[in-house]
């Protein structure tokens, strides 16, 4: 049986020799770099419903078309 998350789970991680702080959290997940207070902050239900692979392809495009 999993664990109800009902409170925040930060967690490290090292991606391209640069440290995240994860947290997991009841309203969605957030991603800093390590000694920074701002980030990108995804909610559940965007998760759920697909709205972040849809945001992730309309950047990919955008960038795509710039060069």
């Amino acid at each position: 049986m999993a664990t109800k998350l009902d409170k925040s789970i930060k967690r490290e991680l090292e991606h391209n020799g640069k440290l995240y702080t994860i947290t997991i959290a009841p309203d969605g997940v957030k991603v800093v770099e390590k000694g920074k207070r701002n980030g990108p902050h995804v909610s559940w239900a965007s998760i759920i419903n697909g709205d972040t692979s849809l945001n992730e392809n309309l950047k990919i495009s955008v960038d795509a078309s710039r060069m």
